[in-house]
């Protein structure tokens, strides 16, 4: 089992211990105090606890309608509420709910955001893994007969569990991603622009412009593919990058660049720390090449001064303003 996995696991064991202990009745103090702890501990543990509370609430009602459907036998489980079942009862419920037909679902959409520095894995619960870069926000919304995710902004590998009665949507201001089961990266870049690359499978693109009327692109994008789309000019190019793994690099806390412009060099370190980085018109358009690592911008300041002819002016509000550097006598 893979460390992510294996954390990932551990975290879903917890998140079901608080929602048995929340469905049991009133926290004293002191586990009130553990569980503000527990949800502080990481982003994912909010959206955990609320998903397996949820489900705890629709097996209070569903687990007896089903028991007198003849579906499952309430007499094989503990005779006590659904709060002393743990997981054990909620895996049979819900494989006898699947053998029934009476699939389980979230009803309400579920919000997940990883905040400045933090990178997050989840699976959600159609088995789908979704990575998040620092700065993410996403709505999770998953029905019977489509799974759809709203990125209002940030960018996410999804790896996207097959079901071709359900497609999958990724829904961003500059265009709409369909699949139904692949591996693909979405950036909704803070200028607005989307960048779709596909790892795996083929994904259909729908970009929007401005005012949301639809773009015209390319039917499909096949593994290798990027789509890049700028909503303000209605541009829509299609490339291969070097490497797909290049793009998402992130997931391993670095950055590559080869060639690309210092100004979108720059607002990959800007989303990535929330900080306000700006770049002189001369400079900007300066090509950057390199493997860098995301968390330390420090640095990256260093060596963009070593690669290329600007200078890191820094101001006392902690922003950062690139320029030329003046040009030796």
């Amino acid at each position: 089992m893979s460390p992510d996995k294996s954390t990932s696991l551990h975290l879903d064991d917890e998140a079901i211990a608080w929602a048995t202990r929340l469905d049991g009745g009133n926290l004293s103090p002191a586990e009130l105090a553990t569980l503000d702890a527990w949800l502080a501990r990481d982003s994912a543990c909010r959206w955990r606890l609320a998903h397996y509370q949820q489900l705890f609430a629709q097996l209070h009602g569903t687990l007896p309608a089903m028991a007198a459907a003849g579906v499952l036998s309430l007499e094989e489980t503990p005779a006590a509420p659904v709060r002393r079942w743990g997981r054990l009862v909620v895996g049979v419920a819900m494989a006898a709910a699947v053998a029934a037909g009476a699939i389980l679902w979230i009803k309400r959409p579920q919000e997940v955001f990883t905040d400045t520095a933090q990178r997050q894995s989840i699976t959600l619960a159609d088995g789908t893994r979704t990575d998040l870069n620092a700065r993410t926000r996403l709505t999770v919304d998953l029905r019977r007969d489509r799974r759809l995710i709203r990125l209002e902004q940030g960018e996410a590998v999804f790896t996207v569990t097959k079901d071709p009665a359900r497609p999958f949507f990724v829904e961003t201001a500059a265009g709409t991603v369909r699949v139904t089961g692949t591996v693909f990266d979405v950036r909704a870049a803070p200028s607005g622009s989307l960048a779709v690359t596909v790892l795996e499978g083929r994904v259909l693109v729908q970009p929007v412009d401005a005012d949301g009327r639809p773009v015209d692109a390319p039917p499909a994008l096949l593994a290798g593919d990027q789509l890049n789309f700028d909503p303000a000019t209605g541009s829509v190019q299609i490339g291969r990058p070097a490497s797909v793994e290049d793009v998402v690099a992130w997931r391993e806390g670095k950055v590559v660049f080869a060639g690309t412009p210092l100004r979108e060099a720059l607002e990959r370190f800007a989303d990535y720390h929330g900080r306000s980085i700006t770049v002189a018109p001369e400079a900007a358009g300066l090509p950057l090449g390199g493997r860098y690592t995301l968390d330390d911008l420090d640095h990256f300041i260093v060596s963009l001064e070593l690669a290329l002819p600007v200078r890191v002016l820094r101001r006392g509000d902690g922003s950062l303003r690139v320029v030329a550097a003046p040009r030796a006598p």
